[in-house]
């Protein structure tokens, strides 16, 4: 059970010792006679809600809110006020209270409304633990501190807050797709409802539809005798996520349309028009504007689909996270294996730095299981990989010693912020000043170039 919290501010010693002394059973509460040494507290222990007079001595009730909502958001104000003081609460309620009671104070009435403001803090530290075990689920994805995914966690976080927009993932095979899809779910006010997967990919394209949709008794030989619910019923009031969407034929293309535009759809075989509410999250390693262009997706559908897009970065192009998702396997896999490994050698964490990650996320965690499986504590030396600094065809120093498009280095040197801020400026110019077009012109994720373009005025 949960224990809650409470702060009582009221300079009446009367109000504080009888709410106090009926609250005690309930609620850990501490009272206080003036603002300023109930701020004072906060510093030290920040309590779940605030049952805040607004007629106090010294810094008033209205102060203290504005002071406690700026440094301490997350915290619930009730304020208390006389029956004449209402309009004062309608300030108060503009500047952050979540609710008010109006002195003298009812009991009943105050125990109601303190246990309908602390469903709410109930409800946000079950979201808080969702998500912090979600997270510990997949930490190797979240692993690391390097501006792309930061970049990338911080928009999801901005784009969960809508229960409803639909949301296209970009990404290489194995940077997790499926994991910001989940992200986005349990982030998001459909938290509770349910999370639905699909690879489009491995489906049929003549049942898909079905799938999707579900049909009615009798809709093709083979059909249930009762129908099927589709997965757009499953997901109902929670997230429907469709990966490898790109793979979609155009006939689910054209229902799945028709569905986004307005919620409604038909069951194969049905007559009957049903409606519901939930989020369509779709993700694919393909070029899906380009596959709009040629025709192969329908373009009204793609524009639909991507509301809003996110493109992951790749493993390459997160540098600054290879060694911290490597440890985190080597201590999991350690674990795993019953085997003490304490640290990547030197040469294996060169390796793991220059290596050209085609399978991401997903093929680091299979070398380095293959590693320890294989390997002899306590440290994990790059033989146990299973591969060697000169594999041409996978690392990606070699490749460039091969391939050198650029010339040799001058004697006299060169400028190497200069020649960045030229080409960035450059590719900026040529995509008409497009953030998406001038990254992909430099070879770079979206993410990447606005982290780079900060840095030059006049972009």
């Amino acid at each position: 059970m949960i224990s809650y919290i409470v702060y009582l501010v009221d300079d009446e010693p009367g109000i504080r010792k009888g709410i106090s002394f009926r609250l005690k059973k309930l609620y850990q509460i501490t009272t206080f006679p003036d603002a300023e040494s109930a701020i004072e507290a906060i510093k030290s222990k920040q309590p779940d809600l605030v049952l805040l007079d607004i007629g106090l001595p010294g810094m008033s009730g209205i102060e203290a809110l504005e002071h406690i909502k700026k440094n301490w958001p997350e915290i619930l104000v009730i304020m208390a006020t006389a029956y004449e003081d209402i309009k004062t609460v309608i300030s108060a309620m503009k500047l952050g209270a979540h609710d008010y009671i109006v002195k003298p104070i009812h009991m009943d009435s105050l125990k109601v409304t303190l246990k309908n403001a602390l469903e709410t803090i109930k409800m946000r530290k079950e979201i808080q633990a969702l998500q912090a075990s979600y997270i510990k689920e997949n930490l190797p994805f979240f692993v690391g501190k390097s501006n792309a995914i930061q970049d990338v966690m911080n928009f999801v976080d901005k784009v969960a807050k809508s229960p409803d927009a639909p949301v296209l993932i970009l990404g290489e095979s194995g940077t997790g797709k499926e994991l910001i899809a989940s992200a986005i779910h349990y982030k998001s006010p459909n938290y509770q409802g349910p999370f639905v997967t699909i690879n489009c990919a491995s489906i049929p394209k003549e049942l898909i539809e079905s799938e999707l949709f579900g049909y009615e008794k009798g809709a093709f030989s083979g059909a249930k005798d009762s129908g099927k619910k589709g997965l757009v019923e499953e997901a109902e009031n929670g997230t429907l996520f469709l990966d490898e969407v790109g793979d979609l034929g155009m006939e689910a293309q054209a229902k799945l349309l028709r569905f986004l535009e307005d919620g409604e759809y038909y069951r194969v075989g049905g007559v009957k028009k049903l409606r519901l509410s939930l989020r369509v999250v779709s993700a694919t390693n393909k070029n899906m504007e380009q596959m709009a262009a040629q025709g192969s997706f329908r373009e009204d559908l793609y524009y639909r689909l991507a509301v809003v897009t996110i493109k992951i970065p790749s493993l390459n192009e997160r540098q600054d996270d290879i060694i911290p998702i490597a440890n985190y396997f080597l201590m999991e896999f350690g674990k795993k294996y019953k085997k003490n490994f304490q640290r990547l050698s030197p040469e294996t964490q060169a390796f793991l730095l220059n290596y050209e990650w085609k399978g991401n996320i997903r093929e680091m965690k299979n070398i380095i299981e293959r590693g320890v499986l294989i390997g002899e504590c306590p440290e994990l030396k790059i033989e146990h990989i299973g591969l060697k600094m000169s594999d041409k065809n996978s690392v990606q120093s070699r490749k460039k010693e091969e391939v050198n498009p650029f010339g040799a280095l001058p004697e006299e040197g060169i400028d190497l912020n200069a020649l960045e801020e030229h080409y960035i400026r450059e590719a900026y110019k040529k995509s008409g000043n497009n953030d998406a077009k001038a990254a992909r012109l430099l070879n770079m994720s979206y993410y990447s170039f606005r982290y780079k373009k900060k840095k030059f005025k006049d972009l």
